[in-house]
């Protein structure tokens, strides 16, 4: 009788290589909002492709625009950050202005939709946080829609 045929073990998931190549602009936060990880998108959209932001505080890596007293990108993002870490669950924040600062200065207005999301550790507290973001700048500027 023949041995029935097995399938032979895959090769092991390369995840730091799936998250750099996955859809969509992702980054990963530690409790204290450092920057672990930042997906390829992330860097290109963001404008910050020039620059290393791991281990930077996210609001370091990425300020409010200091010519527009009227932005809140931080101020919004941080409370959403700690709505994740107080109920860790996710929190899917509404639209937002957040400017991005190219590598030759200056501020670019952009618009984000952002969904916070936990990964909890053995110990049922966040561990990191998983900061998903989507540019909607053209929707948001083609449109009536007001943030």
């Amino acid at each position: 009788m023949d041995k029935p045929e097995t399938a032979s073990s895959p090769d092991p998931v390369d995840y730091k290589l799936v998250f750099d190549t996955m859809p969509g602009l992702c980054l990963v936060l530690d409790a204290r909002f450092r920057i672990l990880a930042q997906n390829a998108e992330h860097a290109n959209a963001t404008l910050s492709t020039e620059k290393s932001v791991l281990g930077m505080v996210l609001f370091e890596a990425f300020p409010d625009n200091p010519n527009d007293s009227n932005v809140d990108g931080v101020s919004a993002v941080r409370q959403s950050l700690l709505n994740v870490l107080k109920t860790r669950q996710r929190d899917v924040m509404p639209i937002v202005r957040y400017d991005v600062r190219p590598a030759l200065g200056g501020y670019e207005t952009r618009y984000w939709a952002i969904t916070n999301t936990p990964v909890l550790g053995d110990d049922g507290f966040v561990r990191w946080i998983i900061n998903r973001a989507e540019d909607v700048t053209a929707l948001v500027q083609g449109s009536d829609f007001t943030v």
